[in-house]
Formats: C-alpha cells, sequence, structure tokens
C-alpha cells in the first residue's frame, strides 16, 4: 500500500477526478477493474490516489503525535515536579473523552478539512504516549546507568537524549506502528462523516460516504475502499506485533 501511494501518479490508468457521465456505474471490467462510480471516475484510480491521502495524513499525524507525545512524556518522567502534575492533569482530561467524539467535537469546530482532521487526531492522540513514555521515563531514571551518568556531571540534556531515549524508544515504536491502523480508521471515519476531504478528492472514507447510496445496485463503490482500509490496518497491526516480537529482548532470547 505505501509503494501503491507513492506510484499511484505513474500507475492510476486515469485521472482520479475524471468525470464520464456515459460510463457511470459500470461494473469491473478489464478497462475498469473495480469498476466506476456514481459519476464515472474509474475506482481503482481513485484508491490508490486515496493511499497517498490516507497514508499521508496518518504518517504526518503520527510523527506530529510522537513528537508532541514523546517530549513531554520525557520531560515530565524525567523532572517531575509542578511540569509533571499539571500534563499529567491535561492527559486526565484528554483521556476521560471517547477519542472519536472529542476529535469530532475538534474537526466540528474547526470546520472540514483534512487539515481540521490532522488537528483533532493529534489533539486527542498525543495523551496516550506522553503517558506511555512517562511510565517509561520514570522506571528508567533509577536505572544505575543514568545514576553513573549523573554522578560524573553529565548535563539533563544529554542524559535525556543519549541515556533515556535510546532505551525507552523500542515501546513506542511498537506503539505508533499499532496506532496507525486506529488513526487510518479515525481520519476515514470523520471523513465518511463529511468532515474529512472534500469532493473531488479521493480518500477512502469519503469514497465509502459517496458509495453508501448506491450500496445496493453498485456494491463495488464501498466494498473496494472497505477492503483498503481494512488491509492497511491489518497490515498495520501485523507490523506492530512482528515489531513487538523484534525489540522484545525476552522474545529474544525465547
Amino acid at each position: 500500500m505505501g509503494f501503491v501511494a507513492i506510484a499511484a501518479p505513474v500507475l492510476a490508468a486515469s485521472d482520479p477526478a475524471a468525470v464520464d457521465a456515459s460510463r457511470r456505474l459500470l461494473p469491473p471490467s478489464l478497462e475498469h477493474p473495480f469498476g466506476t462510480d456514481n459519476i464515472g471516475r474509474d475506482i481503482l484510480s481513485r484508491i490508490m490516489w486515496g493511499a497517498r491521502l490516507s497514508l499521508g495524513t496518518a504518517a504526518l499525524a503520527t510523527v506530529l503525535i510522537l513528537t508532541i507525545g514523546v517530549g513531554l512524556g520525557l520531560v515530565t518522567g524525567y523532572f517531575g515536579g509542578l511540569v509533571d502534575d499539571l500534563v499529567m492533569r491535561v492527559v486526565d482530561v484528554v483521556l476521560a473523552f471517547p477519542a472519536l467524539i472529542l476529535a469530532l467535537a475538534i474537526v466540528g469546530v474547526l470546520g472540514p478539512g483534512i487539515g481540521s482532521v490532522m488537528i483533532g487526531v493529534v489533539s486527542v492522540a498525543w495523551a496516550d504516549y506522553a503517558r506511555v513514555m512517562r511510565a517509561l521515563v520514570l522506571a528508567a531514571r533509577e536505572q544505575p546507568y543514568v545514576e553513573a551518568a549523573r554522578a560524573v556531571g553529565v548535563t539533563h540534556t544529554r542524559v535525556i537524549v543519549r541515556h533515556l531515549l535510546p532505551n525507552v524508544l523500542p515501546p513506542i515504536v511498537v506503539l505508533a506502528s499499532l496506532e496507525m491502523g486506529g488513526l487510518i480508521l479515525t481520519v476515514s471515519a470523520l471523513s465518511f462523516l463529511g468532515l474529512g476531504a472534500q469532493p473531488p478528492t479521493p480518500e477512502w472514507g469519503a469514497m465509502l460516504n459517496d458509495g453508501r447510496p448506491f450500496i445496493l445496485v453498485a456494491p463495488q463503490l464501498m466494498i473496494y475502499p472497505g477492503l483498503a482500509i481494512s488491509i492497511v490496518v491489518v497490515g498495520f497491526n501485523l507490523l506492530g506485533d512482528g515489531l513487538r516480537d523484534a525489540l522484545d529482548p525476552h522474545t529474544r532470547m525465547a
């Protein structure tokens, strides 16, 4: 799917936004392997281009979430005190709300658009990473190698960057790979509700919404975007499981 997203301009047989009313709701064929939608656009081309938006949005959101969540978790876990209490109370408030409902409220306030979706997703998802990172740092900062670094006068910044971060990052990488599937589902859900990508932009969730009125006469309009979402989500879950096994020293020893 990542390759398809990158190579969409080369692989796609037609313009994903090209309208041809004479070819509307065509069934799968050699010319249109996934058929066409209600205004004659090639579904396969739209799924390929939609992979760029769905995967790209989730990837960029993950980078922002990691930057915020890991940064705050490192600082609060290492230094503690008032900053730790304040950040953790904010985390508690964010986690008190269902993630999708809170993201939906944020996007509703900001207005429809993929940028608003990204802001809404990042505003909700960083709290999980901050809490996990803080717990990891609290355990790691008492290890002998951290105490030894402090004893020889290493600065706090160097302790965090050179000693703590490399040792607590593997579980976060696993969490991020597992959560990518959830991010794609959230982005697709918001687009399905009309708050994400706007027509004629190809996006899997928006394609599901567009195909909903035609599910009885042309079910391929919903089947293929739904399969694309399912394949990517399952793929990221399998990737997370593989990374967990590869990065867990107990699993490697076994």
